[in-house]
């Protein structure tokens, strides 16, 4: 415990604040985050506090309570204070985080696609893959279901949930989320009613995103390279399909990272945050990226060194 001193008018208040120690605990299994993680994220969230439980054992508060998705119940016994304190704590992070997101989140600028291209090149093993700016993908978040509309949230792996859209790069961060739509809509509406591909914010004409087969291949308004359907007709739609598969799968990696980390199911009547401005679905555009998809699948085919006997003719 310490003191903090606030000065109100002509009286000196004293609030008496927690003081909480990061030293010498495995705070891993309880956290879901290093040591190193949890000092950040304080840090970052640290302002003036002249008065409550301190920022510190907020945010050990809330991390505690999505990393392990229990009730405010277990969590205010684990930090031993009130069930109505744990959860006024739980939503000032929330909003706290919310405010300081988009200095983390951000889509990459110039410099940064260069790289994101090398290293989707360097995932794949091809320098056709040299213009893939990022992987997209959804996954559900598994929710309890609202009384009036638990139909509309089912999924087709037969439980309720909310979709989680994402685009990352060749590291597996995280560089757009669209989240929110019910888990009974299919993969291709999320994407045709996300900011990102209504208002054509990524990626840059030229760059192309990857996606699994559940999405079209589009060239408008933003280049989205699926694989080839089954059946195959040839070898090289075989290769391009394994190439693809070897830089895509980045971002189910990153997905199962994070959910190794937090496990949450928001209740009846929990707000989830998420992109609520798209609020009807916009049709996929006809146009098809096909020649796009077909290119990369020639480049891919092509000996690296050709033979002899064929340089000199135009085959």
């Amino acid at each position: 415990m310490f003191l903090q001193l606030q000065a109100r008018g002509s009286e000196l208040l004293y609030y008496c604040i927690p003081k909480v120690s990061l030293e010498g605990a495995d705070l891993w299994k309880d956290f879901r985050l290093t040591r190193p993680s949890l000092e950040h994220l304080i840090h970052l969230l640290q302002g003036d506090h002249y008065h409550g439980w301190g920022k510190a054992l907020e945010v050990l508060d809330f991390v505690y309570w999505l990393a392990c998705g229990t009730s405010y119940r277990v969590v205010s016994e684990a930090f031993d204070i009130p069930r109505s304190t744990c959860h006024d704590m739980v939503h000032r992070v929330s909003s706290d985080i919310h405010q300081v997101f988009r200095r983390f989140l951000h889509l990459p600028n110039r410099a940064e696609l260069e790289e994101i291209g090398a290293g989707f090149q360097q995932l794949a093993g091809h320098p056709a893959f040299c213009k893939v700016a990022g992987s997209i993908d959804r996954c559900h978040v598994r929710i309890v279901p609202p009384g009036q509309f638990g139909a509309d949230f089912f999924n087709r792996k037969l439980f309720h949930s909310v979709q989680f859209q994402a685009i990352v790069d060749h590291k597996g961060r995280f560089l757009d989320v669209h989240v929110g739509f019910p888990g009974s809509v299919h993969d291709s509406r999320v994407l045709g009613c996300s900011p990102v591909y209504v208002h054509q914010l990524y990626p840059s004409p030229g760059w192309c995103l990857l996606g699994d087969g559940d999405y079209p291949c589009i060239s408008e308004p933003l280049t989205l390279i699926s694989p080839f359907r089954e059946p195959l007709r040839n070898p090289t739609q075989e290769r391009f399909n394994a190439r693809h598969s070897r830089a895509r799968s980045v971002v189910e990696r990153a997905f199962g990272v994070l959910k190794t980390r937090d496990i949450l199911e928001p209740e009846d009547g929990e707000e989830v945050d998420g992109d609520d401005n798209c609020l009807a679905a916009h049709d996929l555009a006809q146009q098809t990226g096909d020649a796009f998809r077909d290119r990369m699948a020639a480049a891919i085919s092509v000996p690296e060194e050709q033979i002899p006997a064929l340089r000199e003719h135009d085959y």
